[in-house]
């Protein structure tokens, strides 16, 4: 597993929420709903989108947008258009004065706009819940990602409009491909995290795919080293240098971010969390969960039912 993996099995699309949006000019939409992430395919037409004090991004047909939030954003069919509707958290639809809107907008399966015969037709789905996995991978990210995303817009298209058994699970499943397209492409033509790099190395990439795929067994500097062959002293240095922390601290933020998505399940206990993510103990896990994080392990799974 590596960091695009972990943001796939962290927060990854659960019947997320996913709509086609057919419009006709004027419109703009004003996206306050608080989610982490959110992907905007265009199919026809063009887009612009604008965050709050940031520049308009065009989004042209076969484009693809991944939005990083919480902070609020325009999607308009021009920057200058003033926005009708506003986008709450839960995905509720309003006029800017508060009215109620989806019903009145509704065209059919999983389909809103003000004309069924728009000039643009747009694709977006939405992460609603970020999960401590995929912190690191959010953290580096750009507020706005715009890559081609063509053929898998083709296939979301598709299967947006249909209502057969299984339905949500495929376009969960398409959600994640689109995404993680978008993300290789960027990362392939931008500047891209030291850790993101360094799972290339032929070296720290293999130890930290060990450390990503067995959190739980009891991993020194000196046995991560033996298993990818090279001197402990070797190992310590090149991770440092590639990754910018060292194994070991590496391997606790991994550990503690997996604890914090185990515990927003329901029935896991915080004993049983502590030997999924390597922890001898309770007690062990609750002192590197508040030293690392500033809670204890059951303030953040109180605060995550919130």
């Amino acid at each position: 597993m590596d960091q695009l993996a972990a943001l796939l099995d962290g927060p990854r699309a659960r019947g997320a929420f996913l709509l086609r949006s057919i419009l006709a000019p004027p419109w703009s939409l004003r996206i306050q709903d608080e989610a982490p992430l959110s992907v905007i395919a265009q199919v026809r037409g063009e887009s612009w989108i604008v965050f709050d004090g940031g520049e308009p991004v065009r989004l042209e047909p076969g484009q693809v947008a991944v939005a990083r939030g919480p902070e609020p954003y325009v999607v308009a069919d021009d920057p200058g258009t003033r926005p009708q509707v506003v986008i709450h958290p839960g995905q509720r639809c309003t006029t800017i004065d508060g009215e109620v809107l989806y019903e009145s907008l509704d065209l059919g399966l999983r389909t809103w706009g003000n004309s069924a015969v728009g000039d643009t037709v747009l694709l977006t789905g939405t992460y609603t819940m970020e999960g401590e996995v995929s912190r690191r991978l959010l953290d580096a990210l750009p507020q706005l990602i715009v890559q081609p995303g063509d053929p898998i817009i083709g296939l979301l298209g598709a299967e947006i409009v249909k209502d057969e058994p299984g339905q949500e699970a495929v376009l969960d499943r398409l959600l994640d491909l689109l995404l993680i397209a978008v993300l290789r492409a960027h990362f392939a033509t931008h500047e891209a995290p030291g850790w993101y790099r360094a799972m290339s190395d032929p070296v720290v990439g293999r130890a930290m795919r060990m450390l990503y795929d067995n959190p739980a067994h009891p991993w020194t500097v000196a046995a991560l080293a033996a298993e990818v062959g090279v001197s402990r002293a070797a190992l310590a240095r090149r991770f440092t240098e590639l990754v910018g922390e060292p194994p070991m601290s590496f391997l606790t933020d991994w550990r503690l971010a997996l604890a914090a998505d185990l515990l927003r399940e329901p029935d896991a206990t915080i004993g049983s969390v502590a030997r999924k993510v390597g922890y001898g103990s309770p007690f062990a896990l609750s002192a590197a969960f508040k030293r690392v994080r500033g809670i204890s392990p059951q303030e953040h799974r109180a605060a995550a039912a919130k």
